[in-house]
């Protein structure tokens, strides 16, 4: 297998998996993105409310939250920034209590999305949380 069919096997696999339904964390969720000029990956916390089937409720209205909607008014509750993936793992399971993810699954999910992040800080090229 070439170089080329490996990588698009593995997109492949990674674009069907996204698209399963994972609870969301009761303890809140986080938008990840790059400060380039400060050379920082950044985590911004969100607490939200979630339904009995694990999909985010808007806090003041109640209705269920899309995951492609930006919702402005939501205030985060902290921002955790790091140089690297690892860096910003240790702000968030190691010196933050109570710590802000209960759940293993979202832990797992940030962990692959940090190192995304950081590897598209590293190369320069755009990141886009999954």
């Amino acid at each position: 297998m070439t170089q080329a069919n490996l990588t698009t096997n593995l997109t492949e696999i990674d674009n069907e998996l996204s698209k399963r339904h994972i609870n969301l964390d009761p303890a809140g969720y986080f938008i990840i993105y790059l400060d380039r000029e400060a050379g920082l990956i950044c985590a911004k916390h969100y607490n939200n409310l979630v339904d009995d089937q694990g999909f985010a409720l808007h806090p003041e209205t109640g209705e269920r939250l899309s995951a492609k909607c930006q919702d402005n008014d939501q205030v985060a509750t902290a921002l955790y920034t790091g140089r690297t993936a690892k860096e910003v793992c240790v702000k968030l399971f190691e010196e933050t209590q109570p710590c802000p993810v209960t759940h293993y699954n979202h832990a797992a999910y940030l962990g692959r999305e940090l190192m995304r992040a950081e590897l598209a800080l590293v190369q320069g090229s755009d990141y886009v949380q999954d």
